[in-house]
C-alpha cells in the first residue's frame, strides 16, 4: 500500500515540473507509506511516491522503470494474479530485475497500452508516464477499492494524487466548496460519481482509465459489472453454493500475498467471521484478529468477536474507545479522509487499524458483502414495500388511499412517520421507496436545511441523479439486483474510502476479499434468491459457512458499527453540536438555515426525533470546512470535554 501523486504539463507550455512541489505533494501522504519515498522528473512530467513495502521488501522502490527507461511507473495496491502473469511476459522477452507486482504491470503495459489493466486482478491505482509517447495514462481497480483524485488546470496541466490533501498542497487550485455536490452529500453520506465536495478536484471513478496528452483527456471506461442470469443457465442451489465457497475461498487465498504478518479485522458479524474462519484454514498459526466497541452495552459487538475468536483460536486483541477518544481523534481524521466522515463508524475503524498496526501491516475485511448479497435491511424492506405496492394500487383507487393516508397522518408521531415511509403513502417506485426513503436528508427535507443562496449555488437539489443514472444503464432485470448495482457503484464507494483512508491514517493495509473482482461477478449473477431468500440476508454466504461458523454468528441481526453518537450528542458532548451546528462561524458561513437548524437539534435533543445521523453530517462539514476551505488547523477545534486519547487497550489471547 502506498501513496502517489504526480504532474504533467503540456509540451507547448515549455515548463518543467517543480521538484520541491512534488515533492511536497509525495509527502504529504508520509503516513500512507512511511517506509520509503521516490520521485521521477522527466520533461514536463513528474512521479512522486510513498511506500509501505508489503511485497519484495528489498526491491520494488518506486517510481520504477521499465528495461530502457522509456516507462515509468506509480503505484498503490496489490496485483493478486502477478506471478501467474510473470511466466509468460518472461517468455515473450521481459527482463525482470525484482519479484514485486509493480513490474508486472510496467511489462503488460509495454505489451497492450492501457488495456493490460483488463489483465489484472487486485486493487490498484496506478499511473504510467509513456515518454516516448508523450502519454500519462491512470487506472483503478474495478470496484473502487483504491482512491485516485486528479485536477486539470485550465492550461491543460494535470494533477494526481491518492488524496485531495496533496492536490491542495500542489497549489494548483483553491480548494472551494462544490455546492452542486451538496445535496448528494446530504442525502446519501458523500457525494457520488466522480464528483467530490471541492470545486475541480474530480476523482477517476472504479473501473476506468484516463489518459493525458498534451493537456486533453480521455476517459475510458474498461468493466462493469452483468447481472445477465445466462451466466448460470442450470445451476442448482447447491451447485452455486459450492462453486461460490470454492471463488471465495480461492480469494481469501490471494489476498494472503504478503512478506510481512497479516490479519483480520473481526467485528463478529458473519462477514468478518467467514473471513477469519477460512484465513485460520489456511494458516499454520493462530490469526491474529482485531475488534474494536464501545462501553456502552448496545454499541458493543465485542462479545460475538470473541466467540468467533474461541473458535478459531486467534490471537486476538481489543480496542474499547471512550466518547472522550472519539470526539478528539475527529479532526485528525476529516483531514485524513479529505472530506466529511460520512460515517459514524470511521473513527472506531481508525482505532482498530491503530491497534491493529502495532502487530501486522496487513488485514483483511469484510467490506462489500453487504451490497454483493443484499445485507442490509433496506433490501428486504424496499422488495416487499414495491411487491405489496404495486398490489396496493392495483386494489384501491385514488379516494381510499387518499383516506387512508390522512389517517396516517392522524397517528401518533411514532407510528405515522414509520407507516409514512411504507407504501401506503409513497408511490411504487425505486427513487421514492428506496433513494428517498433512505436518504439522510431527503429532498423535501434539503428545501428547508438550505439557504436560499446555496440552493442558487447548488442549482437543482436532485441528489440521485448519479443513482438513477446507474439504475437506467445495469441490465439487472429485477428491482433488487437494479439496487445492488446501483449501490456497488456509489454507496459502496464512499465506504471503501473510508476503510483505506482510516486504515492508512494508522499505516496499515487493508484488503476486501468479498471484491475480487470473478467472485463478484460469479454473485452479481446468480438468482435473487440465492442473496436474499424472504427475511435471510446474504443467503449464499450462510449456506456456504453453515458447519464452519458457530451458529449465533450465521443468525445473528446485523449491527454495523454501531456507534452511539446520538446519546453522546444530547449528553456531555452538546457543546459539539452548539459549536458546529448552531455556532456563529457556521450561521455566518451561509449555507445551512438556522431557524431549520435550531429545530433539528431540539427534536433530538428532547427525544422526539432521532437526527443522530443529520447531526454527524452537519457537524462533519463544519469541521471540513474549517479545516479545507477556511484553512484552519486541525488543533483549532474545540471538543469538550477534551481528554487526551486514553483509549483502553485490551490484547489477549482467546
Amino acid at each position: 500500500m502506498c501513496g502517489i501523486c504526480g504532474i504533467a504539463i503540456p509540451k507547448q507550455l515549455n515548463r518543467r515540473v517543480s521538484e520541491s512541489r512534488l515533492v511536497a505533494m509525495r509527502d504529504t501522504l508520509t503516513h500512507r507509506g512511511p517506509d520509503d519515498a521516490g520521485v521521477y522528473l522527466g520533461d514536463g512530467v513528474g512521479l512522486g511516491h510513498r511506500r509501505l513495502s508489503i511485497v519484495d521488501l528489498g526491491g520494488g522502490r518506486q517510481p520504477m522503470a521499465n528495461e530502457n527507461n522509456r516507462v515509468w511507473i506509480v503505484f498503490n495496491g496489490e496485483i493478486y494474479n502477478h506471478r501467474d502473469l510473470r511466466p509468460g511476459l518472461e517468455e515473450r522477452g521481459h527482463k525482470y530485475r525484482t519479484v514485486c507486482d509493480t513490474e508486472t504491470i510496467i511489462h503488460l503495459y509495454e505489451e497492450q497500452g492501457a488495456r493490460a489493466v483488463e489483465r489484472l486482478s487486485g486493487m490498484f491505482a496506478f499511473a504510467v508516464w509513456d515518454s516516448a509517447r508523450r502519454e500519462l495514462l491512470l487506472a483503478r481497480d474495478r470496484l473502487g477499492i483504491k482512491p485516485l483524485y486528479y485536477a486539470l488546470d485550465g492550461d491543460g496541466t494535470l494533477y494526481f494524487a491518492s488524496e485531495i490533501k496533496a492536490l491542495i498542497e500542489a497549489r494548483a487550485v483553491a480548494p472551494e466548496i462544490n455546492y452542486a455536490a451538496l445535496p448528494d452529500y446530504l442525502a446519501n453520506h458523500a457525494p457520488s460519481g466522480e464528483e467530490t465536495l471541492f470545486s475541480d478536484f474530480k476523482r477517476l471513478l472504479p473501473g476506468h482509465t484516463l489518459t493525458w496528452r498534451d493537456g486533453q483527456i480521455e476517459i475510458r471506461k474498461y468493466w462493469d459489472l452483468s447481472f445477465a442470469q445466462n451466466g448460470h443457465p442450470a445451476l442448482s442451489d447447491r451447485g452455486a453454493i459450492d462453486q461460490w465457497t470454492e471463488l471465495f475461498r480461492d480469494a481469501v487465498s490471494s489476498h494472503l500475498m504478503a512478506d510481512v504478518p497479516l490479519g483480520v479485522f473481526l467485528s463478529g458479524g458473519v462477514d468478518s467471521s467467514a473471513i477469519a474462519a477460512v484465513m485460520s484454514g489456511m494458516a499454520r498459526e493462530p490469526i491474529k484478529t482485531f475488534s474494536v466497541g464501545f462501553a456502552e452495552r448496545e454499541a458493543n459487538e465485542l462479545e460475538y468477536a470473541r466467540m468467533v475468536a474461541r473458535a478459531f483460536n486467534t490471537d486476538h486483541h481489543e480496542v474499547i474507545v471512550s466518547p472522550a477518544d472519539y470526539f478528539a481523534v475527529l479532526p485528525k481524521l476529516i483531514w485524513h479522509e479529505d472530506e466529511p466522515l460520512g460515517h459514524v463508524a470511521s473513527a472506531p475503524l481508525y482505532f482498530v487499524s491503530e491497534l491493529a498496526a502495532r502487530h501486522v501491516k496487513v488485514v483483511l475485511t469484510g467490506e462489500g458483502s453487504d451490497e454483493l448479497m443484499a445485507g442490509y435491511y433496506r433490501y428486504r424492506t424496499t422488495v416487499y414495500n414495491l411487491t405489496l405496492g404495486a398490489r396496493y394500487h392495483d386494489w384501491a383507487n385514488e379516494s381510499l388511499r387518499r383516506a387512508i393516508r390522512r389517517g396516517i397522518n392522524g397517528l401518533p408521531a411514532r407510528f405515522g412517520r414509520k407507516l409514512s415511509q411504507t407504501f401506503l403513502t409513497l408511490p411504487p417506485d425505486i427513487e421514492s421507496l428506496y433513494l428517498d426513503n433512505f436518504a439522510v436528508f431527503p429532498r423535501p427535507m434539503q428545501k428547508g436545511l438550505l439557504t436560499p443562496t446555496a440552493i442558487e449555488r447548488a442549482g437543482a437539489l436532485d441528489p440521485h441523479a448519479t443513482a438513477r443514472r446507474y439504475f437506467a444503464e445495469t441490465d439487472a432485470e429485477t428491482a433488487l439486483d437494479r439496487m445492488l448495482y446501483t449501490d456497488l457503484k456509489t454507496y459502496l464507494h464512499e465506504l471503501l474510502m473510508k476503510q483505506d483512508q482510516m486504515s492508512m491514517a494508522a499505516s496499515l493495509e487493508s484488503r476486501v476479499p468479498f471484491l475480487d473482482h470473478k467472485l463478484v461477478e460469479f454473485t452479481a449473477r446468480l438468482p435473487g434468491r440465492m442473496k436474499l431468500r424472504r427475511l435471510t440476508t446474504k443467503y449464499i454466504l450462510r449456506r456456504s459457512m453453515k458447519g464452519a461458523l458457530p451458529e449465533p454468528i450465521l443468525k445473528r441481526r446485523k449491527m454495523g458499527f454501531p456507534v452511539p453518537v446520538g446519546r453522546w450528542f444530547r449528553g456531555p458532548y452538546r457543546s459539539v453540536i452548539d459549536d458546529y451546528v448552531l455556532g456563529a462561524r457556521t450561521i455566518e458561513r451561509g449555507v445551512f438555515d438556522p431557524a431549520y437548524v435550531r429545530n433539528l437539534v431540539a427534536e433530538h435533543q428532547s427525544g422526539a426525533r432521532d437526527h443522530s445521523q443529520r447531526l454527524w453530517s452537519l457537524v462533519n462539514f463544519e469541521m471540513w470546512a474549517r479545516q479545507f476551505i477556511d484553512g484552519g488547523a486541525a488543533a483549532e477545534t474545540k471538543l469538550a470535554p477534551a481528554e487526551a486519547l486514553t483509549a483502553a487497550q485490551h490484547q489477549r489471547r482467546l
